[in-house]
């Protein structure tokens, strides 16, 4: 299989403490990761550490693709309408879309009557449905991605894993901090779980 991501024995500080020790994993084309664990365990740490925003205290990361890290704030800008946000996020990924595709996104996430609107009117599930819009129009094969699921309602949910399983089924890879159960194996090739707890030294 294709190894898009890679990391090995990977360790990280938070202050003067040891966060976690000895993680590692491969992240083929096609294959989900959830990184689980509980609160201040470093799920956060971890996927930042993965994009390249942290650096680790040991250990290597190779990333082999591009990638896409989403954190678990909505990032929106209150005063910018929905579609403006849309396309400011993905002129932030390297994406120019027109205006015709991200229409089509954000019907596809039930925000079409939404899209004029400013961020700021919207409520926190439907500001995280403008983040599932920007995923179905992502390019990246390397999705990171933060409680992604937080504020969603069910059907919110569903439309995320259908995103992550079309990514999945289009030969990329996801790794998905979360505390919510994701019905992802019907889409990937496989689906493994990495425990932070497990890894938590301090």
């Amino acid at each position: 299989m294709t190894v898009l991501l890679e990391a090995v024995d990977l360790s990280l500080l938070r202050g003067n403490a040891l966060l976690f020790a000895g993680v590692s994993l491969r992240a083929n084309a096609g294959e989900a990761w959830i990184v689980r664990g509980a609160n201040g365990c470093g799920k956060t740490s971890l996927l930042r550490l993965l994009a390249g925003f942290t650096q680790a205290e040991s250990g290597s990361v190779q990333v082999h693709s591009a990638l896409l890290y989403v954190g678990h704030a909505n990032a929106l800008k209150d005063d910018l309408t929905v579609d403006e946000n849309l396309d400011f996020s993905l002129r932030a990924d390297g994406l120019a879309v027109d205006a015709l595709m991200r229409a089509h996104a954000l019907r596809h996430v039930g925000l079409q009557t939404k899209r004029n609107l400013p961020a700021k009117r919207l409520s926190q599930g439907q500001k995280r449905r403008v983040g599932l819009a920007r995923l179905k129009l992502a390019g990246q094969q390397i999705w990171l991605l933060d409680e992604p699921t937080n504020a969603l309602d069910d059907d919110g949910v569903k439309l995320f894993e259908a995103a992550i399983g079309g990514h999945l089924q289009a030969g990329g890879t996801a790794i998905i901090a979360t505390h919510l159960p994701l019905a992802l194996a019907q889409y990937a090739a496989s689906v493994q779980t990495l425990n932070l707890s497990h890894a938590l030294l301090s």
